[in-house]
Order: C-alpha cells, then structure tokens, then sequence
C-alpha cells in the first residue's frame, strides 16, 4: 500500500527534505509532530497553537502528520519522523499502551520526545504537559451530584479509552460518583471526542428508551453533538444537565443559551510543548519532568470571564 503523505499543506508548510538532503546548507532544527487525528477541531487547533510558537523562530521548521485517529499510522509517522533525523518528536499517543515501547525506542536514541495530553504506561520520555484528567472527571461528577440533587441516571459519553486521558476521565467520574449512592450510571458510550459519533450515539440511546437524567461528555465536542442530538429528537437540553471537558468557543456559546451546564478548561498545550522543545534546543534544562496546567470550571456564574481555548 501506498505510504500516505504527511499532512502539511492544511497549514502551509512544507517539509523541505533538503533540510536533510544538502549539508553545504545551514541546518535548521526540524521538530516534528505525530498527530493523532486532525478531524477532531481540539486536535487541529493544537497543531495550529505549535506551529505559531515556532513560526516565531526561524531556526526552527515544524513539520506535523495526521494519523487520521489509527494507532498504526500514529507509530508509523513518529518511527519515520526519527529516521528522517529530527531534533525533536512531539506526540499525543491515541494508545497508552502500544504506543509505549515505540516512543521508547526513539527516546533510547536520544531524541527527545515531548507528550501533550495524553502520556504512555511508561517513563521513557523527555516531557509530558497535560490537565489533571481525573480531578477534572471528579469536578464534573460533583457538579452533577449538586444538579441532581445526589439522585439520578448519568449517561456518559466516552473520550478514546485506550488514551490515558479518556481512561482517567472515567476513572475519576466513577471514583467520585461511588460517594453519591443516589447517582447510577446509565450507560457508558464511546464517542471518541468526535461530534458526528456524540450524536450517533445518543440517537442510540434515544431509540433504546434508556432513561437518563445528565450526560457527561468527556469532551465539548460530545457534548455539543448531545445536545444537536436532543434538539432533533425534539428534547430540550436545558432541562437535562450536561458537563464538557475543553471550553471552546462553542461551549461558551451553548453555556450562554443554556443548553450546556458546564465544561472544564483543557488548553492544547501546545504553547507549553513548544516553550519545552525550544528551551531544549537552546540547551537549556526543563525545571520539571511532567507539567500541569491548571483547569477551570466555567458555568454561567463566571462564563464571560474566562476565555475560551479557541
């Protein structure tokens, strides 16, 4: 088959393999992003948040692949980024576990490999930026427990279960929701934090007459695609509480209509990928192994001064 080519033209980049080809020109530092998916809007705008840190230096030139959500393609692009001999690897893994001993091999070489938001079931790794996913998952089980007054049926739609934020996403929700007897879960959906998979899947537990008092979205964009979903089977998303994960523009939106309760900041980190990789490539030393950056509750009481992610 066919090797599919890297997904640099949706940014206007260009890999210029010269970079690598003609000694006799000074060398810029390439660092490279193995992106899992670009249909995902949090996954694009994170590739788009690296690329403008770097587009600030031009020693630098970023490159980036689109796996298209396949955990195959994700290994195959970060093995042919460090054949290609690049300075630096940045990755979000869409497996914690498969993924493991690939970054593994590439860190054994000495490249470093930065992680953003998502980490692998290992330690061999130069830096890993993310959120508290599980305080998060209890922030928005707590918040639920208050709407429902501790009683009531949670529909949950899942985040990537292979991938450690949607594991710790769930893992939190359940630890939190084991202290408020009265809340059950209805049914725990995957929807991979796509839209279109959001609003399958509650038309599926529509048609199944399950009954459910909230939903838990694991991402603004499940969320979001709950609430097209319920509009069209003609159900009013203000009367059923839901709860994000992200805080993108169009959660704010639906928080200001009413129709979404709440949503969790969850930056891209690629800013702080890119103050990582170039503090490395200016040799410098990075103050802490793993970085968490603080997540904000946004509700209707404090929507209009926190800013949107993008």
């Amino acid at each position: 088959m066919q090797r599919r080519q890297f997904s640099l033209l949706a940014l206007g980049l260009s890999l210029a393999p010269q970079l690598f080809a003609n000694p006799s020109r000074q060398r810029k530092h390439v660092v490279a992003f193995a992106q899992d998916t670009m249909a995902n809007d949090w996954r694009a705008a994170q590739v788009r948040d690296l690329q403008q840190a770097f587009s600030k230096r031009p020693d630098i030139e970023f490159v980036f692949s689109d796996a298209g959500g396949d955990t195959a393609r994700q290994v195959q692009d970060i093995e042919q980024f460090a054949a290609r001999g690049v300075d630096i690897l940045i990755t979000s893994p869409r497996d914690a576990d498969l993924m493991r001993e690939p970054i593994a091999r590439i860190h054994r070489r000495g490249i470093p490999v930065i992680l953003l938001s998502r980490r692998v079931n290992g330690e061999e790794f130069t830096h890993f930026v993310t959120a508290d996913n599980r305080a998060i998952a209890r922030q928005a089980a707590q918040y639920l427990a208050r709407r429902l007054n501790g009683k009531g049926r949670i529909l949950v739609l899942q985040h990537i279960p292979t991938s450690t934020p949607g594991q710790l996403r769930t893992e939190g929700f359940m630890d939190e929701l084991a202290r408020h007897p009265g809340l059950k879960i209805a049914a725990v959906k995957r929807a991979d934090s796509q839209r279109a998979l959001a609003i399958q899947k509650v038309e599926e537990a529509l048609a199944e007459n399950l009954a459910f008092d909230a939903i838990y979205a694991q991402s603004d964009s499940m969320a979001l695609g709950a609430i097209m979903a319920l509009k069209k089977a003609g159900r009013d998303p203000r009367q059923i509480p839901i709860t994000g994960i992200d805080f993108i523009t169009e959660a704010r939106n639906a928080i200001r209509a009413g129709d979404l309760d709440a949503s969790f900041t969850y930056p891209t980190f690629g800013r702080e990928g890119a103050e990582a990789a170039l503090n490395l490539i200016d040799g410098g030393r990075l103050a802490t192994r793993e970085r968490i950056v603080a997540s904000i509750a946004v509700t209707r009481d404090n929507v209009e001064r926190i800013e949107p992610i993008f």
